[in-house]
Formats: C-alpha cells, sequence, structure tokens
C-alpha cells in the first residue's frame, strides 16, 4: 500500500499540490506547493465543516475505522476536495480492534463497501486496491505483527488487511 500512494503522489507532481492530510503527518516531509494537517480532536472528520477549505488533494490513511460517522465524513472528504481534486484514503479490514489515544475503532470496509461510501458521497473511483494475506492475518491475532524478510508478500484477495482507494471529485 506504501508503494502504491507513494507512486500516485509522485504522478501527480507534489510541487503544484494545495494538500491537507487529515489526522496524521506522515507526507509532511514531501515537497508540497501547501500543506495542511488536520488532526483529532481539533478536526472532527465526522463533523460539520465549519470552514470552507479545498485542497487538491486530501490524504486520510487509517482514518475512516475510528469515525461514528462515515458517511458524513465521506462527505466532508468530498468537500475538502476542490473540484478536480484527488483523495486517498485507507482503511484497515482484517487486522484487531484498536482503540488507543482516546480513538475507538467503529468500522471496517470490505474493498466494494469503501467503494459504495465514497461513491456515494460524490467520488469517482480512480483506483480501487487491497492487500493482505493468511499470514498476516493470523500474525495480527494477538500483537503487531512487523515485516520480515522470510514472510510472503504475496496478496491473497478473499483476505485483505488493508483497503485503499484513489478517487477525484469530479470537475
Amino acid at each position: 500500500m506504501n508503494q502504491s500512494v507513494a507512486a500516485k503522489i509522485d504522478s501527480l507532481g507534489p510541487e503544484k499540490l494545495n494538500v491537507a492530510e487529515i489526522s496524521g503527518d506522515l507526507h509532511s516531509h514531501r515537497p508540497w506547493s501547501e500543506y495542511t494537517a488536520l488532526s483529532w480532536p481539533e478536526f472532527d472528520l465526522s463533523a460539520p465543516l465549519t470552514q470552507k477549505r479545498s485542497f487538491d488533494l486530501v490524504i486520510c490513511e487509517q482514518v475512516l475505522e475510528h469515525v461514528p460517522d462515515p458517511w458524513a465524513a465521506a462527505r466532508n472528504l468530498f468537500e475538502l476536495c476542490r473540484p478536480g481534486g484527488r483523495l486517498i484514503v485507507s482503511t484497515p479490514f482484517l487486522v484487531k480492534l484498536h482503540e488507543e489515544f482516546f480513538q475507538l475503532d467503529y468500522w471496517r470496509f470490505t474493498p466494494r463497501g469503501l467503494q459504495t461510501l465514497l461513491t456515494g458521497a460524490g467520488f469517482e473511483i480512480e483506483q480501487l486496491e487491497s492487500w493482505g494475506n493468511r499470514a498476516c492475518v493470523v500474525g495480527n491475532f494477538t500483537s503487531w505483527s512487523g515485516y520480515r524478510r522470510w514472510h510472503s508478500l504475496r496478496n491473497e484477495p478473499g483476505f485483505p488487511v488493508q483497503v485503499w482507494a484513489f478517487a477525484k471529485r469530479p470537475d
């Protein structure tokens, strides 16, 4: 997933983009034209937007499972993207519950579920992907399993650990 996201960002030409990253700063180091971090609890993705701002790209990784109203969150992601703007969104699927730092864990989305959520908010899906395998699912039963060279990275589509999408707000 990280390689796919990095390739997508590179293909968009980050140096010309006005970007918002939701509840994280993993991508703050990139050479953006302008970068804004919108973080919980000051910014609640499922609450009504109080400021009218729009961005060329909105990055929302590992957030949707923590919002109480993912449909409102998807509509807000749509509003945060300018017409023609893009969205990168990722969410876990076959992973254990992770309620940490006062963030509750509400949802899991299959690839079809994430597609339905985003198209329902008005997005056009450009690419929808998932990755996972049985060994990774089992490895995360008790703790967050780190990658080891000898672990297979072979994708088994029936066992997605991560689901992600690249979407566009129509012009």
